[in-house]
């Protein structure tokens, strides 16, 4: 177990595109050619794990600016309530036989939308992985995460939001009865990140809106929310196509059908300011915009023209609303160690 001097393990957040909310089981069994489509970028979540010669765990994270501790893993496994209760539930189910320091931290701004948790827990678990020799394959690591999440949530889970993390890349994330398989889409990543914009309103989005009460819906047999998400089934499957071809007027239209679709099946996606950011980015050369994950505030992802980037991002900066620096991740998560120093 102490062969390891540190393990440091990273992975990218996301972006969606289109089959959000469709890849939460079993919602994508009612529905042909189920898919969600996504793409990682470069905004970071990362792990670092140090060994420790006692049996204390150390729990921190710099981007919460919390600590917590505990004298051994029988005293975490005891506690009741956690004060990073993502960061112990990991550390509850690889149960390490020696004591460590976990550090961890995301460039994810709270609230985002483009699953930072997800990320995190990826991260967290692939370092465990590695000091527990636990020999996880990366999709085992997937259910693992996914089924830690929907325990600290307390609600289902979709598997859409840890494939970039794991693989990086655009993704088509295959939602069938025989399981779910990613298959990437290739890209040229180049011309792809000259023509989006990734914003964060600085609005968290709004909890409120819950994939949990449509989940219910679509179970109990609503007839309008199965129409929305055989729509929504839909246009994911042809913006995969779009994507592959690729036919980037027709990957826009899509966006803007996705966009207009969950305006009106949940009009709490959407806020005056963020319809105002739509607006007057399509006058600088967007085609197309949407809210990243659940919406009502966090990140906004805009298609632009080829070589209209800068007058987009320049109008949303006007708005006074933070375009974030970013680009696709290519890498899936990367963990490195750092051997034990011989004594």
């Amino acid at each position: 177990m102490k062969q390891y001097r540190k393990i440091l393990a990273k992975a990218a957040c996301r972006v969606d595109l289109a089959g959000g909310t469709l890849d939460i089981w079993p919602l994508y069994l009612f529905h042909a050619n189920a898919v969600t489509v996504n793409f990682a970028v470069d905004t970071f979540t990362s792990c670092e794990v140090t060994p420790r010669d006692d049996r204390r765990i150390v729990l921190r994270s710099f981007d919460q600016r919390c600590t917590e501790q505990f004298e051994s893993l029988a005293a975490l496994e005891a506690a009741a309530r956690f004060r990073l209760p993502l960061l112990a539930q990991v550390v509850r189910f690889f149960r390490p036989d020696t004591g460590f320091e976990l550090i961890t931290d995301s460039e994810a701004p709270a609230g985002a939308g483009i699953s930072g948790s997800s990320s995190l827990i990826i991260s967290i678990a692939s370092a465990l992985n590695k000091l527990t020799k636990s020999g996880h394959s990366i999709e085992q690591i997937r259910e693992i995460a996914q089924n830690i999440e929907a325990r600290i949530v307390r609600v289902p889970t979709g598997c859409q939001d840890y494939y970039p993390a794991m693989y990086g890349g655009m993704n088509a994330i295959e939602l069938t009865p025989a399981g779910i398989r990613r298959k990437a889409i290739a890209i040229d990543l180049e011309d792809f990140n000259e023509r989006f914009v990734l914003a964060y309103t600085g609005q968290p989005r709004n909890s409120g809106i819950n994939n949990w009460e449509v989940t219910k819906a679509h179970i109990d047999g609503d007839r309008s929310v199965r129409r929305n998400f055989d729509r929504i089934a839909a246009i994911a499957h042809a913006m995969r196509g779009a994507l592959e071809k690729p036919d980037w007027d027709e990957v826009a239209r899509l966006v803007r059908e996705e966009w207009s679709n969950r305006r009106r099946n949940a009009p709490g996606i959407t806020t005056p300011s963020i319809d105002r950011l739509v607006e007057v980015s399509r006058k600088a050369g967007a085609k197309a915009a949407k809210v990243c994950g659940a919406g009502g505030g966090g990140c906004v992802v805009f298609l632009v023209e080829r070589g209209a980037k800068q007058r987009v991002t320049e109008r949303i900066e006007e708005e006074g609303v933070t375009v974030l620096p970013v680009a696709v991740a290519s890498q899936g998560v990367l963990v490195t160690t750092l051997p034990r120093l011989a004594t």
